[in-house]
């Protein structure tokens, strides 16, 4: 059964290694739940919003790298996840030291809270444009907002009460991610239809207005898929290993990679063809529902939009155990759930989207220092001995700073990349020398600080 089925209130279950019995999850469901998290309005919009900035050419090129090196930094992270058998909450632990990493892992509960709350306003007005379109219901006002946001919160609710490991391989695996890849599908031909009866040379020519450059742009696309890195390993550590562990390795890798970096490209590109054919002040969803067919395809985006608020609530879940381990993870889901669909009640969230964005940036280099130090081959049971890791702290801190320093002095670099690479190879030179390399010694330390 697995681990979110049956809890001990007493175990902090995020803080220790998973056991084999329950490492479940093969290539095909790490490469489905990551395909099905990849798909978003958010990250249609996002496309959207490159064209006009950059060109077309441009675009595309930034869409495809960054979405290969934002996959490949998840992919990395997954697997380091399914090696150590441990939750995001874990690694961070084994990185910054027991007390430390309480902090980081605070602020991801208050950023997946936050963006939980956003993705419920998401599903909220795509379902009054729905509404509105499809069937004249004027659900805009106060009663229709809270009737709707009150639906998707019962919803999330109902699927937090179950287990997050059948949801994946029984519903996603097998139903959500067919009926997706159709709808994107569908979408895909409809637009590309209108694309070529306007001249495919013109679409492909398109310059940009100067409103961002390359790098700037690129960093933009890697920000969907950093913005999973604190959530990956909970997901992961869940993968199937065999005698050695490679294979089990391999899978949470390349399964991650390709199902993320497929569905970040579709989508970011399904937002350029978008924005290319419709009138100008043409809001994305209302041009998704004037397409033929845009109803059905659009109301099954906005179904699979309950994966990105389901995952992001499931980890916050994992996360507050590791700090308050009498609660199971299941108890917390319900209650964080039950937070965040009174916060998307009564908050303006889109004027809180940059603060969202702004707490994200400080998880770019808590990565870069977790790869950096855990993620090149080294032993758990090596590092995060100590309550603080004071090397790693300060490198962490001065990375949230060089992060912010790019995005306000050299913005046309981006931010992401350069602090990734910087806080990576100063935790990779500075990491502690070895004092064991047994997977039982790396167990037990991890339960000790549990």
């Amino acid at each position: 059964m697995a681990h979110d089925d049956n809890e001990s209130s007493s175990a902090n279950e995020a803080l220790t290694p998973l056991p084999a019995s329950q490492r479940v999850f093969g290539w095909h469901d790490h490469a489905s739940l990551w395909f099905s998290l990849g798909v978003g309005l958010l990250v249609m919009q996002i496309g959207a919003y490159l064209v006009p900035a950059v060109g077309t050419r441009d675009a595309a090129i930034a869409i495809v790298l960054g979405s290969l090196l934002g996959a490949g930094l998840l992919a990395w992270t997954a697997r380091l996840g399914c090696e150590s058998g441990l939750a995001s909450a874990g690694l961070m632990h084994a990185t910054c030291g027991s007390a430390f990493a309480r902090l980081p892992v605070l602020l991801n509960i208050v950023q997946l809270v936050g963006w939980t709350t956003f993705e419920l306003v998401i599903m909220r007005e795509g379902t009054q444009a729905i509404g509105q379109q499809a069937f004249g219901l004027a659900l805009g006002g106060p009663l229709g907002g809270a009737l709707t946001t009150l639906l998707w919160g019962a919803v999330l609710l109902a699927l937090l009460a179950g287990s997050m490991v059948k949801l994946v391989r029984r519903f996603v695996s097998r139903f959500g991610l067919p009926l997706v890849v159709l709808s994107l599908l569908w979408l895909t031909w409809q637009f590309a239809t209108r694309l070529q009866a306007k001249g495919l040379d013109a679409f492909w020519a398109r310059p940009g207005d100067g409103g961002m450059g390359m790098f700037g742009a690129l960093d933009l696309v890697i920000a969907m898929p950093v913005s999973w890195l604190p959530l990956v390993a909970d997901y992961a550590r869940h993968g199937k290993r065999n005698a050695n562990g490679q294979r089990g390795l391999g899978s949470a890798f390349s399964g991650t990679w390709i199902g993320y970096a497929l569905a970040n490209i579709w989508c970011y590109a399904l937002g350029v063809m978008v924005v290319s054919v419709a009138e100008p002040g043409t809001g994305l969803v209302t041009a998704l529902l004037l397409a033929q067919g845009g109803l059905v395809a659009l109301g099954l985006i906005l179904i699979d939009e309950l994966d990105n608020a389901y995952g992001d609530v499931y980890s916050g879940s994992v996360s507050t155990h590791s700090l308050l381990p009498r609660c199971s993870v299941r108890r917390w889901g319900l209650l964080l759930a039950a937070l965040c669909t009174a916060l998307a009640l009564v908050l303006p969230m889109h004027t809180l989207e940059p603060f969202l964005l702004m707490l994200s940036s400080v998880f770019v280099p808590l990565y870069g220092v977790i790869l950096g130090r855990l993620g090149t081959g080294q032993a758990l049971s090596s590092v995060g001995a100590r309550r603080v890791d004071l090397g790693a702290a300060l490198i962490w801190i001065a990375g949230i700073a060089a992060y912010h320093a790019c995005a306000k002095w050299a913005p046309q670099f981006g931010s992401a990349l350069p602090t990734l690479a910087a806080t990576f190879v100063l935790a990779w030179i500075s990491r502690p020398k070895p004092t064991s390399t047994t997977a039982g010694g790396a167990s037990a330390l991890v339960q000790s600080r549990g």
